[in-house]
C-alpha cells in the first residue's frame, strides 16, 4: 500500500471522530425532553389561572422545545447518514421517508427553515409581552427571523440553480 492510499484511508476513517458528537447530542435531546415534561408538569396545576396570553406563551414554548428536539434528531440521523455511514434498517424497523430523500443540501435547508421557525416562535412569544420587551430587542428578533428567511430562500435558489445544471 502506497503513502497516498494510507493518507486517504486515515482521512476517510477520520469521519468516525464525529460520532461522539452525535451521541452527545442524544444526551442533549434527553435534556430537552426532561425540560419539556417539567414545563408541562409545572403548568398543569395552575392552568385554570392562565390568561389566554399565558396559554399561548406556554404553547409556543412547548412548540419551540419540540422543534428544537426535531432539529436535533434531524442533525443526528442525517448527519450520521451523510457523513459517517449509511444506516441499515431491518424489515420490522422501516426507514423514515425523509431519510431516503435528504442529502446535505436538503439538510442545510431544513436546518435553516427550522431555525427560522424557532426564531419566529420566540418573536411571537415576545410580542405577547410587548409591553415588557424593549423595542431594540424586538427589532433584533425580527431582524434575525428575516435574516434566516432570506438566507434559506437564497440557499434554496442556489440549490435549484445548481441542480438545474445537472
Amino acid at each position: 500500500m502506497n503513502a497516498a492510499r494510507i493518507i486517504e484511508a486515515v482521512l476517510f476513517g477520520g469521519r468516525w471522530l464525529i460520532v461522539p458528537v452525535y451521541v452527545a447530542m442524544l444526551g442533549l435531546l434527553g435534556i430537552i425532553v426532561v425540560y419539556f415534561i417539567g414545563e408541562l408538569v409545572h403548568a398543569l396545576p395552575i392552568l385554570t389561572k392562565f390568561t389566554q396570553d399565558d396559554l399561548i406563551a406556554l404553547t409556543l414554548s412547548l412548540i419551540d422545545l419540540s422543534l428544537t428536539a426535531n432539529l436535533i434528531v434531524l442533525v443526528i440521523l442525517s448527519g450520521y447518514e451523510n457523513f459517517v455511514r449509511q444506516v441499515e434498517f431491518h424489515e420490522d424497523d422501516p426507514r423514515p421517508d425523509w431519510m431516503r430523500k435528504i442529502d446535505f443540501s436538503g439538510l442545510k435547508l431544513k436546518l435553516l427553515a427550522s431555525m427560522a421557525v424557532i426564531a419566529a416562535a420566540h418573536l411571537l412569544r415576545s410580542l405577547l409581552n410587548v409591553t415588557q420587551e424593549a423595542n431594540r430587542d424586538l427589532a433584533w428578533q425580527l431582524g434575525i427571523v428575516l435574516a434566516f428567511g432570506v438566507l434559506a430562500l437564497l440557499l434554496a435558489v442556489t440549490d435549484k440553480v445548481e441542480h438545474k445544471e445537472d
